[in-house]
């Protein structure tokens, strides 16, 4: 990577990136229920538009939960949507969170998420119980979620608007993504982009050899 010395910001993705994520889990959870065709509507690379209001915060909770049981046909209570709906929530290894920490001696730190507010507070429970973390945001110099700015991936809009919050210029930040889609926007806003494909490495295995902590 050419431009690494130049490089003073780092952006970070959560799931899949720091967070493990199995999109199935939640299909398999809905499809215990009897709705066999959830992974149609929601993926990691398509979604349908109430999941992508539901990231952006135009929908809310409540609104999203009657939306799904009206799709089902079925009156789930919250809690049993709730938990399908995290389910595809995995953990936070360690040495991840050791990573962040030692990259935030070098780097401006900065993670965006598209993510929703349902999963918000199971995501950051699972770090409190299993990394003894209570304060999530706290790992980062700036935590952004898309429910809550009301902006999310790929548009030039979401980066622009953390990088600006930090005073980070696109030309000197690293962003870092699972999802190709994202990768590709983030090149398109001006910043440097690395596709992180799970198959083949993690975040570990990625910072190692982009050289990135020397």
């Amino acid at each position: 990577m050419s431009q690494r010395p130049a490089i003073d910001t780092l952006l970070l993705d959560l799931g899949g990136v720091l967070i493990d994520v199995d999109y199935m889990a939640t299909a398999h959870a809905f499809g215990q229920l009897g709705f066999r065709d959830f992974d149609t509507l929601y993926s990691k690379a398509r979604q349908d538009h109430l999941f992508d209001g539901f990231e952006t915060g135009a929908i809310t909770p409540a609104e999203f939960r009657d939306r799904l049981r009206g799709l089902l046909g079925a009156a789930l209570t919250d809690a049993r949507i709730d938990a399908c709906w995290n389910a595809m929530l995995g953990h936070i290894p360690a040495e991840r969170i050791d990573l962040v920490e030692r990259l935030k001696t070098r780097y401006q730190v900065l993670l965006l998420s598209n993510t929703n507010a349902i999963h918000v507070p199971a995501f950051e429970a699972i770090v409190a119980r299993e990394n003894g973390i209570a304060d999530f945001k706290s790992l980062f110099h700036g935590t952004y979620y898309s429910c809550a700015v009301g902006l999310r991936k790929p548009d030039a809009a979401a980066f622009h608007y953390v990088l600006e919050r930090h005073g980070a210029d696109p030309a000197r930040t690293l962003f870092i993504d699972d999802s190709i889609q994202h990768v590709e926007g983030a090149r398109n806003a001006g910043l440097h982009a690395e596709h992180l494909e799970l198959a083949q490495e993690d975040i570990c295995a990625m910072v190692e050899r982009l050289g990135l902590l020397g």
